[in-house]
């Protein structure tokens, strides 16, 4: 591989703009560069970050090829800036052994625009009666366990799970939802729910699955992780939890950073959500718990359909938005241009944050010599109109079509190599 120069970029969005050197998959140098053997991506005084990690992100092979496969998924994921994405076990078959996980990360290799990581699930069938195979997963690489668009909602299975993922070093993920609270629920309880006829998910049916796991992970002493927190009241549980030493760590998805229930009025099933979109108190709330580090990263729960699944009846429609190409730009809307976070800040909540929680060495690092050159350059000043049918990702369920967005990735890098540039994958 030859060497690469990033020529006038920001480390962080901070001070003037300087070159880095990249040879054999590494910062080599950080200054003034000149090598006539490289080849050169113009900055342009954009800033340059460390690659983003996503742990929530759907890329539905096997299975369902037709919404998505993992090469569409690694394409959109390389183009939004990401180096690394979790891919969650609700495909078919199921990723609850070793063999369907192999095969998820194979293909990941195969593809080599992200590093894949398949998520196992905690129960066999995602049926939340029996635990799979979870030493066997963790032997083949895996490091994060979820049965997400489930709740492992029995406490002694979810009991057992944090005991095994303790031994085994593992992360449980948790889909807080109590299922009894929210049997026809298709929107967020309130007044909007009511005054439009939709039968309301309550906001405790989250909160009460929270709180009960974070003290069953204090008492286990195991490492819990709460997937698309949406509520100000989890938010509340998690601050109370993390001041007792629970080792609890949370997401929020970018939708919910930004959207509220209002979008319902128009009963348009691109905002149909699991959990749903809340109120615009609670996305404050959630705006000030990431910014604080009580929530510690963003995840897309990046979840294509097929039109047939999204442009039906609103009870009918499958829950779930595209995120990969468009988190960036929301972070940047709803943190950023609000003060609430710089371009360190980020960079911890995309990238740094995520990556440790999953345990990944190479991913996460300072822009530093002798690091991993995964990174992300991004221009701040630019501004782009979402078009869900030019995405990479063979669905188009995207909630933000033309809306206009600040922020957009430059370029994306795994390992030295340039995986996305000017809004196109190298071919």
């Amino acid at each position: 591989m030859k060497p690469l120069i990033l020529k006038g970029v920001r480390p962080y969005g901070e001070g003037d703009p300087t070159d880095v050197l990249i040879r054999d998959g590494v910062i080599a140098a950080i200054g003034p560069a000149a090598d006539d053997d490289a080849d050169v991506v113009d900055g342009g005084g954009a800033v340059l970050l460390p690659g983003f990690v996503d742990l929530h992100t759907h890329l539905r092979e096997p299975g369902r090829e037709d919404t998505e496969t993992i090469a569409t998924g690694s394409a959109a994921a390389a183009l939004g800036g990401y180096t690394a994405v979790f891919a969650m076990a609700n495909t078919n078959p199921v990723a609850d052994n070793e063999v369907v996980v192999q095969h998820v990360a194979r293909r990941g290799r195969e593809v080599g625009l992200v590093d894949v990581h398949p998520v196992g699930a905690v129960t066999v069938g995602l049926e939340g009666v029996k635990l799979a195979e979870l030493g066997t997963m963790a032997k083949a690489g895996v490091r994060v366990f979820s049965d997400d668009g489930h709740c492992v909602h029995d406490p002694l299975i979810m009991r057992r799970a944090l005991e095994y993922s303790k031994a085994l070093d593992v992360v449980v993920a948790q889909h807080a939802e109590e299922p009894r609270l929210t049997v026809g629920a298709q929107a967020h309880e309130g007044e909007r729910a009511s005054r439009l006829g939709l039968q309301g998910w309550p906001a405790a049916a989250e909160e009460s699955i929270v709180a009960r796991d974070c003290l069953l992970a204090l008492h286990a002493g195991a490492r819990l992780h709460v997937c698309h927190v949406s509520t100000a009241g989890t938010a509340d549980v998690l601050r109370w939890a993390k001041a007792r030493g629970t080792e609890v760590s949370a997401e929020v998805t970018p939708h919910h950073l930004l959207l509220t229930d209002e979008r319902l009025a128009t009963y348009d099933p691109v905002n149909k959500v699991n959990p749903p979109l809340r109120t615009a108190a609670d996305v404050d709330r959630l705006r000030r718990a990431l910014a604080e580090g009580v929530i510690d990263c963003v995840a897309t729960d990046h979840a294509p359909h097929a039109v047939q699944d999204k442009d039906c009846e609103w009870s009918a429609a499958r829950p779930g938005m595209l995120g990969l190409q468009t988190a960036l730009s929301i972070v940047v809307e709803t943190m950023v241009r609000t003060g609430l976070l710089d371009w360190r800040g980020v960079a911890r909540v995309m990238s740094e944050r995520p990556a440790a929680i999953a345990g990944l060495p190479d991913q996460g690092r300072p822009i530093e010599v002798g690091e991993p050159a995964n990174l992300t350059l991004v221009d701040p000043d630019a501004t782009w109109t979402v078009r869900g049918a030019d995405f990479a990702s063979v669905a188009a369920n995207t909630p933000y079509e033309g809306m206009e967005l600040p922020g957009a990735v430059v370029a994306t890098l795994l390992r030295g190599r340039v995986t996305a540039v000017g809004g196109r994958v190298p071919a």
